[in-house]
């Protein structure tokens, strides 16, 4: 089978490049713009005839583009993801081949989503953001192409090569320095939303299944689990045998610098094998103690799947757990918000030490994140395989390995 992948160099691409060479039935193209690619070729300005001629002359039986951009001014993101696979689309539509395409679109192109919930394909997209909107845009030029096309949309995708802009490889990174640095603490904001992560190499697995059966439309790739970032952030620091505290604000919203806590304030560390609640703590017995997340083998992650009871009674008051898996809470003063400088001395537009800023202001997805996976396993014959805390540990040794 010739396949063509668009977009091999990016963080999802690389890992669809190393599925598909593991295939010896594969024969793969790689076509982008850095001179790592078999043939150089920008999507974005690039004409479809011209990439038209180039399938004439290769023929392939399948075309896979990851390639696209997350972040940018909204012209950017137009051209990178919607004008981009309008191009792909002509392109094939032009072309002697009848090649299958697989287009690589997002979580972000449902907006928010109501707590609680699991997204499933049928649902209406309201994308919030250029980045939504751009990639639902590509989605419908694909879907109304009248190609042999299906549509992937990727939720949260985490493991090796995640990259250091991202939330996740934010807080690695801050892990790291405090780490070397010797510090005792990082303070970290942001941590309330609700994310379904999935193993960007389980993405790759989707890609590959997706490239070989007949589904069509929307396909849901995830891994129908809602978790905390707050609680991955604490197995991240697990991951990293990192000794100290990890300090949340209340409300830190969109700030890129996070105060120190007020002078005196008393920092409560949560208990081991306890998980301190709004209204006390709970035991193991309690009923409203929270499930551990489970890998698709029905394993403890050490990592707690949230439920509906696990959210505050109005999202975005900041009423939020207190003191979740070795995360302690730093609330403000009482009727003052957080501001930029605050009162810990820092110079204002210069981060304090240890500190990185909240790590999902402008995602487009809201509080919370989960996907129905049903149509994946149905029409695909996909499930995700890998545990959240093995994609962790790869994130920390890439992050360990940094200069």
């Amino acid at each position: 089978m010739r396949v063509l992948l668009l977009g091999a160099d990016g963080f999802l691409g690389r890992h669809v490049t190393d599925r598909l060479l593991a295939d010896p039935a594969v024969q793969l193209t790689a076509l982008g713009r850095r001179d790592s690619a078999d043939v150089r070729f920008d999507l974005s300005t690039g004409s479809p005839g011209a990439l038209a001629r180039f399938l004439d002359a290769i023929q392939p039986g399948v075309v896979i583009n990851c390639a696209g951009a997350t972040v940018g001014s909204a012209r950017d993101l137009v051209r990178a993801n919607t004008v981009a696979v309008a191009t792909v689309c002509e392109a094939v539509r032009r072309s002697t081949c009848t090649a299958r395409l697989v287009q690589i679109g997002s979580a972000a192109e449902y907006g928010p989503s109501p707590v609680g919930s699991s997204t499933g394909e049928e649902a209406l997209p309201r994308p919030n953001g250029a980045y939504g909107v751009s990639k639902l845009a590509a989605s419908e030029l694909v879907l109304g192409s009248g190609l042999d096309a299906v549509v992937l949309r990727v939720f949260t995708p985490v493991g090796p090569g995640t990259p250091l802009g991202s939330p996740l490889g934010r807080i690695a990174d801050a892990l790291r320095r405090a780490m070397q640095a010797g510090d005792s603490e990082v303070r970290i904001g942001g941590l309330s939303a609700l994310r379904d992560f999935v193993d960007v190499r389980d993405v790759a697995r989707a890609v590959h299944a997706a490239s070989l059966s007949a589904a069509q439309g929307v396909v849901n790739i995830g891994t129908g689990h809602a978790v905390r970032l707050r609680d991955a952030a604490a197995a991240l620091a697990r991951a990293a045998g990192f000794s100290g505290q990890l300090l949340e604000l209340d409300d830190p919203g969109e700030l890129s610098v996070l105060p120190r806590p007020a002078a005196g304030r008393e920092l409560r560390a949560a208990e081991p094998g306890r998980h301190h609640l709004p209204g006390g703590p709970r035991g193991p017995g309690d009923p409203g103690r929270h499930p551990l997340a489970k890998d698709p083998r029905g394993h403890d992650l050490g990592i707690r799947s949230a439920t509906r009871r696990d959210l505050p009674a109005q999202v975005g008051e900041g009423r939020l757990p207190e003191g979740r898996a070795g995360v302690v809470r730093v609330p403000g003063a009482p009727g003052t918000p957080a501001r930029e400088g605050g009162d810990s001395g820092a110079q204002a537009g210069r981060p304090c030490p240890g500190a990185t800023s909240g790590p999902y202001p402008s995602d487009g997805c809201g509080a919370w994140q989960q996907a129905d996976v049903r149509t994946a396993r149905d029409r695909l014959g996909w499930r995700a395989r890998i545990a959240l805390e093995e994609s962790l540990a790869d994130v920390w040794m890439e992050a360990a390995c940094r200069v």
